[in-house]
């Protein structure tokens, strides 16, 4: 469980994200996380690159953990990222939401 003086990590808008981001986010209907979601992205140095290994069942919110993941890391360090989806569609879906 994510502590009582850390609760704010659950909206999207405490994780230091772009204003353009967040609007986007937010015009989906995305405001703040699941617990589960935020203590993924507190574990340890995730957010310095070290590596993540979670499960949940499908429609959990999986992908938004990834997706902050690779947008903190892209913007903060300047590097490209390369995202590997499972279908056509959804790497179709995932490139009109990104851009």
């Amino acid at each position: 469980n994510v502590p009582e003086d850390q609760a704010d990590k659950l909206l999207l808008a405490s994780w230091g994200l772009p204003k353009a981001v967040l609007e986007k986010y937010h015009s989906l209907g995305v405001v703040q996380m699941f617990e589960w979601q935020a203590e993924c992205l507190m574990l340890g140095q995730v957010l310095e690159g070290k590596n993540l290994v979670y499960s949940a069942p499908t429609s959990a919110g999986k992908t938004l953990v990834a997706e902050l993941l690779i947008l903190k890391r892209v913007l903060e360090t300047r590097k490209k990222a390369l995202i590997i989806l499972p279908f056509v569609s959804v790497a179709k879906e995932k490139k009109c939401y990104l851009q």
